[in-house]
């Protein structure tokens, strides 16, 4: 009798310790990889115990030791705590996220909830049509999307002939061209109008000529001749210097920030320029949702990026996020991924970078067994947690980054805009120029009326029309003298 007893016991505890290697679902060294809420806290005796099926990925599922942790298990123990279950995590089986098979059936941790072998998959798995007509899924815990990481020597354009310019941008040079041709239209005129600076000589003190010449000096920050004399002329150069020398200041500053950062544009923005481009290969892990993303898609764009990938299948394709990320640092190779993930490869290596362009906006979600009832309820917890800033902190917690220059990546030219007060500041400068030049003509012309017997308008209009048609009397003048 008592022989039978130690059989059935030893039967018994077989029978445990192979459903716990079960769950622990890989091994390294003979040591199970698992993680287990009540070796962490004790969960309350009455708790339920939900079975958890997740797989190894930086920095969500990550093992040490025989332990498991990572993004996706802190986000677990605080769903465990705010709805009260205990859970034990295994490691996939076959090392897959979920692919349906020709003869329908799911592979990866899709595979072990469909047939119930786990109560939960919580790992980056991305919420699809297909996938949700199979389980369940919860509301997303992470946003994402599809970009294409890129190592930067091989991405960066080459400076060319004119990266004397990148300080500004193309609008912003445009309107320092018009600022300068106007202000110097205005100087000329102010010049003109003014009687203490027009002595009557076409080629005098401020020509139209000498005016640029005078707002090109400014720039340089020379000193420049003739020197104004009356208030309006003062007003408008005073204006255009302090133009000159803000804009110069900004310049310096931009273009020494370029020079020490190697701040350069990405030859690869969009995923057009990445399918016209013939330097670099580019592939997607296979299998992966991305990829069902190109397959099915209607955009001309993104059917070319398929079956550009699609013709070099056995090459283009990586079998891990891993080998992807070092086949990016190795050789010319653009990898299309989720662009969450490829946020982490950037942070972790500084000689990375992600194109700016984002597709299929989507969400990682928890999946859940047909009908389940912990769908909900995980759902309304991921909820709470994002309300309370607590999924921030985590994402901040496993995403920090290493480098030290990532600021240099954000530089930009400068925009019209951010110079918008000093363009206004000019603006309001040559206004007020010209309008104290109307005021000394006004003065000039009024004296002259008292003097003349005549009223001050015909006087004012007279004096402008001397001053402006002075040119075409001496073209007339001139031409006279060469007739035989």
């Amino acid at each position: 009798m008592d022989k039978a007893l130690q059989v059935a016991f030893c039967a018994c505890t077989i029978w445990l310790l192979l459903g716990e290697l079960h769950w622990a679902g890989a091994t390294e060294d003979e040591d199970s990889i698992s993680k287990d809420s009540d070796s962490v806290r004790g969960g309350g005796k009455d708790w339920p115990t939900v079975y958890v099926t997740t797989i190894l990925e930086d920095p969500y599922v990550m093992a040490r030791g025989t332990e498991l942790e990572g993004y996706c298990i802190d986000l677990l123990e605080k769903l465990s705590e705010t709805l009260h279950f205990k859970y034990k995590v295994g490691v996939v089986k076959d090392g897959k996220y979920g692919a349906l098979s020709p003869n329908g059936s799911w592979s990866g941790m899709i595979g072990e909830v469909v047939r119930k072998e786990a109560d939960l998959a919580v790992a980056p798995l991305t919420i699809t049509s297909v996938r949700e007509d199979a389980v369940d899924f919860t509301q997303p815990f992470l946003h994402t999307g599809i970009g294409i990481l890129l190592e930067k020597e091989s991405a960066l354009e080459e400076a060319s002939l004119f990266h004397f310019l990148s300080p500004f941008s193309k609008e912003t040079w445009g309107g320092i061209l018009a600022a300068y041709l106007i202000s110097s239209l205005c100087l000329f005129l102010a010049a003109r109008m003014s009687p203490c600076e027009w002595d009557g000589n076409e080629d005098g003190r401020f020509s139209f000529l000498n005016c640029l010449w005078f707002g090109a000096g400014a720039f340089t920050l020379q000193g420049v001749v003739p020197q104004p004399k009356s208030l309006s002329v003062r007003i408008v150069s005073a204006i255009w210097w302090l133009f000159s020398i803000v804009l110069l200041t900004a310049y310096i500053a931009g273009f020494s920030f370029i020079l020490e950062s190697g701040s350069e544009q990405l030859s690869i923005q969009t995923f057009e320029d990445l399918v016209k481009q013939r330097e670099l290969e580019f592939g997607t892990m296979e299998g992966s949702s991305t990829l069902l993303y190109f397959k099915n898609s209607k955009n001309p764009i993104q059917q070319m990026v398929y079956e550009s990938m699609n013709k070099k299948k056995e090459t283009v394709f990586a079998k891990s996020y891993q080998e992807a990320i070092q086949r990016v640092l190795d050789s010319d190779y653009a990898f299309i991924g989720e662009s969450i993930s490829q946020d982490l490869a950037v942070a972790r290596h500084c000689n990375l970078v992600r194109s700016p362009e984002v597709l299929g906006a989507r969400g990682f979600g928890i999946a859940t067994p047909k009908g389940s009832p912990w769908t909900n309820k995980l759902s309304v917890a991921i909820l709470k947690l994002g309300e309370s800033g607590e999924l921030d902190y985590l994402r901040s917690k496993w995403w920090e980054s290493s480098c030290s220059h990532d600021d240099h990546d954000k530089w930009s030219p400068l925009k019209p805009h951010a110079l918008g007060g000093i363009f206004l500041i000019l603006a309001l400068g040559l206004a007020l120029g010209m309008v104290v030049a109307v005021i000394e003509l006004s003065k000039r012309s009024r004296h002259r009326a008292e003097q003349e017997k005549k009223s001050c308008c015909s006087v004012f209009t007279e004096e402008m029309s001397q001053r402006l048609r002075m040119r075409e009397d001496k073209k007339q003048e001139t031409a006279g003298k060469t007739k035989p």
